[in-house]
């Protein structure tokens, strides 16, 4: 069970770890210019990071869900949006969501195996 309580922390704090990742992208990768995109990172890389720091203090689970679709809302935005010409903001939102989407899977899957085991 102590295992569980530690995946749940290494999970949020990897999530933490993908949303500053993903709210510096934008310069780090070169897409700041392009209006869309750039939002996009800035506005989801908040919301993990708020989602993140939360469960870190107290676990929830309606959070990690909530982390699983931020995931695939990166993942489908580049279409939704119509960034897809603009190959460095869509692979950068494809493999962070992808990412966010499983670590988050994963994080809903380990509290349903171990419910009782509290962060």
């Amino acid at each position: 069970m102590a295992n569980a309580m530690q995946d749940r922390k290494m999970q949020d704090w990897i999530n933490l770890v993908l949303a500053v990742c993903l709210f510096v992208s934008p310069w780090v990768i070169g897409f700041a210019a392009a209006m869309a995109p750039a939002w996009n990172a800035w506005i989801v890389a908040v919301i993990m990071g708020v989602l993140a720091i939360a469960t870190l203090s107290a676990f929830a689970e309606w959070e990690e869900w909530a982390n699983l679709v931020l995931g695939l809302w990166l993942i489908i935005s580049p279409w939704v949006l119509a960034f897809t010409a603009n190959t460095s903001a869509m692979w950068t939102h494809l493999i962070i969501g992808v990412i966010v989407a499983a670590v988050s899977a994963w994080a809903v899957w380990d509290y349903r195996q171990h419910p009782h085991v509290h962060a």
